[in-house]
């Protein structure tokens, strides 16, 4: 089974990215039908569609839509995430390159439902050349009249903004970016409020990933309960998937969710299997946040059914002995691959675009990494593998945002599954310097048993 695509489904028409060829195949046809529509019609459709927010937490975008305040004589605004930061995810990026207008009529047909009259993307930092991109497609449609005053005689008006940021991680999080929109220092905000009551200059505000608004186009064109056919279960529609690592062929696809993983990873419609004859070790399948998988628990649950390439599949027993979609950033690992030098790779990046605003992630994370650090240059001691199991437990769930859980999970992860090769770098601190850890037995068949 091949890829399914609605989003990536002109992606390969030259000159795409420019308005006269998106135009030509069926570009700003979903507006026109959107503006048909009120905007109670167009939340209906989201909530019909099922669609789940593609940038990590997967909360339905149309409830998501539902809770913004509509105070009377108070702007509104929507804020596209595209601080597309989180490590081995790139699909974002993909799309505002190279089909920017895809995610511009996602915008208008979106802001048209909430009542938005300016609209922002913030996008990160280094993606200096797609803000440019972005900026020339934006012109390009106030130019054919699909922005600015009275958009084709509806009486609505758009404006669209690009606001580049300083290449900060933590400004993923939805109310630090809404801080350094409004420039200031991207902390993130104590919530409640939540930002669809009070986010940009106090303003009820919706804030999506690239990926969820321009997946309203398709929905728009195709109706919410065609899109919600797509898929199995919650999770309909399509997904994009930024396939990374050790992959015969690394890229962004576009799923509709009922791929196993095996087939994903091994089929040449997508990955094309693992280069050189070498075996699968370990996945991080939804961005670096999420947490690392042995072989035996990625293809194959540990009530032995296969495991698919979906929201429910993948978060099958839980941390234990499951993980997240996430991001879709699909990380694969082979067997040579040092899971202890990855997991400290991971851990440095977390305490460095940590904002250090709350003391558990401020300190938790440093430790982490230095602990982290000695084990992988075997000046590890056995302690520390139960201490760095303590200070991650300390972290999760006690600090404002997400970035400290999502620097405590992978951590937790890489012992839970892989605690033997922790304990070989501490036993062989010489060997570990010169040769990895191998295979072990996580990519032998599981017996199954009783979790702890």
């Amino acid at each position: 089974m091949g890829e399914t695509r609605l989003l990536l489904k002109h992606a390969d028409v030259p000159g795409i990215r420019h308005y006269d060829a998106y135009r030509e195949h069926d570009g700003y046809k979903s507006v026109e039908k959107a503006f048909t529509m009120t905007p109670e019609q167009i939340l209906e459709e989201v909530k019909t569609s099922g669609l789940r927010g593609r940038g990590g937490a997967g909360f339905p975008t149309g409830m998501k839509w539902s809770f913004l305040a509509k105070p009377e004589g108070i702007p509104r605004h929507l804020v596209v995430n595209a601080d597309e930061s989180e490590p081995g995810t790139f699909k974002d990026r993909y799309l505002m390159e190279f089909i920017p207008h895809l995610l511009i009529e996602g915008m208008i047909i979106s802001s048209f439902c909430l009542g938005s009259n300016t609209s922002y993307i913030y996008i990160r930092g280094e993606f200096a050349w797609i803000a440019e991109i972005l900026e020339e497609a934006i012109a390009e449609a106030k130019a054919n009249g699909w922005l600015g005053k009275d958009i084709k005689g509806t009486g609505f008006d758009l404006e669209i903004y690009v606001q580049r940021g300083a290449g900060a991680y933590i400004c993923g999080e939805e109310t630090a970016l809404l801080e350094s929109l409004e420039g200031k220092r991207g902390n993130p905000r104590i919530k409640p409020p939540f930002p669809a009551v009070k986010g940009l200059w106090g303003r009820p505000t919706v804030v999506n990933n690239v990926e969820s608004i321009a997946a309203v186009v398709p929905i728009i064109d195709m109706t919410g309960a065609e899109y919600a056919k797509i898929g199995v279960g919650r999770s309909t529609g399509t997904k994009l998937i930024s396939a990374c690592g050790n992959i015969n062929k690394p890229g962004v696809y576009e799923i509709d969710m009922t791929q196993t993983v095996e087939e994903f990873i091994f089929s040449d419609e997508f990955c094309g299997g693992i280069p050189n004859g070498k075996r699968l070790k370990a996945c991080i399948p939804g961005g670096s946040s999420v947490p690392i998988l042995p072989a035996n628990l990625l293809l194959t649950t540990a009530e032995g059914k296969p495991r698919y390439m979906n929201y429910e599949s993948l978060a099958e027993g839980g941390f234990a002995t499951g993980t997240m979609m996430g991001s879709g950033g699909f990380i694969v690992l082979d067997e040579d691959q040092d899971v202890v030098y990855h997991t400290y790779t991971l851990a440095r990046f977390y305490r460095h675009e940590s904002c250090g605003q709350c003391s558990p992630c401020r300190e938790g994370t440093g430790w982490m990494e230095k602990i982290l650090k000695r084990i992988d240059e075997g000046q590890g001691k056995m302690s520390d593998i139960d201490l760095l199991w303590d200070i991650q437990r300390k972290i999760e769930g006690n600090t404002i945002c997400p970035l400290g859980d999502a620097a405590a999970w992978p951590v937790a992860a890489a012992i839970r599954h892989f605690r033997d090769e922790f304990e070989w770098h501490v036993l062989n601190p010489e060997e570990c310097l010169t040769r990895n850890y191998g295979l072990a037995g996580y990519a032998d068949p599981l017996e199954i048993k009783e979790q702890a």
